[in-house]
């Protein structure tokens, strides 16, 4: 190694080993006087080299000088698919219970009936020798029994109807059912008719007393020359029951009423009415000078109130009081051998139906309070509902007491 003074700034020029530095003839390339030469490297070059780029703190902004940084274009999120959903099961259990459940209502609305229908009173009604022939549309012959044989002594009391007196009939109707309006007619008890087997100037409701439905029918049909086809007879006891089985009727008495014997004392006007009330208001004929007209009228508003009940709506739907009614169907009713629940439920209807434009309610034309029928005007009558044209029942034939308007 060659010696050198002390203090010099580095290797002299000319020096073999730095010539690499310097470049041979002490020149330091062909460049500029400070030019950094390369060093050459044996390894080849990497393609996937990666080049890191410089890392600028988002607070600091480009650098000054730099110009303007383009603006990255932010790439839109591709939307992601919702995940597929699990098929949805079907409320199989709930479907099945509903269904169970309107079969079971729809068998308790058929059974209930035919139930209490099994413990009905069937009677034999059909009277023996010449009878009209058959005629056109449905004529029922309804009957309110005075008997107190279905009452206790504690609801003989309560609603004021004294001991048992027998077989009479407070309530004697016609409802005829057909291509026309339904007509319902009443027949006061104290008619004067011919009983057959027992003469004239009988009252109509002795026949009951002296052959009951069998002789009742067959006075009728004499009378009338209207063929009767269903016999329904309401007790006592059992109509208290049904009007407050349907929850009490709707009553419109045109005056106050107070008698004592009918246990009855309401005012004027229309009201709701229970069981015994409404027994007392069907049964009074004390408290208007038409008597037994007015007892007629009120016995047809009775019947039509409880029959409207009985097939509305509600009536159906309450359990409670569908039950209570058709329970008290055996204490209610009597009716006619060959009568099926289809032919009561025919007549209940037709009992809603007897009022303005769907139906006519008349008593039997009369001449006098006697009861003495009107031999003209209550053939006509008579006659048209036999030929089933209520459709041309003028209205001097249907008045409510009976009498000419």
């Amino acid at each position: 190694m060659t010696d050198r003074p002390r203090g010099s700034g580095g290797p002299e020029e000319g020096t073999p080993e730095y010539d690499w530095l310097y470049g041979k003839g002490g020149t330091r390339g062909r460049g500029s006087d400070d030019e950094t030469r390369v060093l050459p490297t044996n390894e080849p070059p990497r393609p996937d080299q990666t080049r890191v780029m410089p890392v600028v703190p988002r607070d600091s902004g480009p650098p000054a000088g730099s110009g303007p940084t383009p603006r990255r274009r932010e790439r839109a999120a591709a939307p992601t698919a919702p995940p597929p959903r699990a098929p949805r099961r079907r409320p199989r259990f709930r479907l099945g219970l509903v269904k169970w459940v309107v079969l079971a209502w729809l068998v308790f609305l058929v059974a209930v009936p035919f139930w209490a229908w099994t413990s009905v009173d069937q009677v034999d009604a059909v009277p023996d020798g010449e009878r009209p022939g058959e005629q056109e549309g449905t004529t029922y012959l309804l009957v309110g029994s005075d008997s107190r044989a279905d009452l206790t002594e504690e609801e003989r009391q309560e609603n004021n109807t004294g001991g048992d007196v027998g077989q009479r009939t407070d309530t004697i109707m016609l409802l005829h059912t057909g291509a026309g309006p339904n007509l319902l007619m009443s027949i006061p008890r104290d008619s004067i008719v011919s009983i057959p087997g027992y003469g004239d100037g009988e009252k109509v409701n002795a026949a009951y007393a002296y052959g009951g439905p069998q002789l009742l029918v067959r006075t009728l049909e004499t009378e009338t020359g209207i063929r009767i086809d269903h016999y329904v007879e309401l007790g006592l006891g059992g109509f208290v029951s049904v009007v407050d089985a349907v929850g009490g009727i709707e009553i419109c008495p045109t005056q106050a009423m107070n008698d004592p014997q009918a246990n009855l004392d309401i005012a004027k006007g229309c009201q709701e009415a229970e069981g015994s009330v409404a027994l007392g208001y069907a049964r009074s004929r004390k408290t208007s000078n038409l008597g037994d007209i007015d007892r007629a009228k009120h016995q047809r508003e009775v019947v039509s109130a409880v029959g409207d009940k009985a097939v509305s709506p509600w009536a159906v739907l309450n359990p409670v009081r569908y039950f209570r009614l058709n329970a008290a169907m055996p204490d209610f009713f009597s009716v006619s051998e060959g009568t099926n629940p289809i032919d009561m439920g025919r007549f209940a209807w037709a009992m809603t139906r007897v009022d303005g434009e769907s139906g006519l309610t008349c008593g039997v034309p009369i001449v006098d309070l006697a009861v003495n029928w009107d031999e003209e005007r209550s053939q006509r009558l008579f006659d048209l509902i036999a030929d089933d044209d209520t459709e041309g029942v003028p209205g001097e034939l249907c008045t409510p007491s009976g009498l000419v308007p």
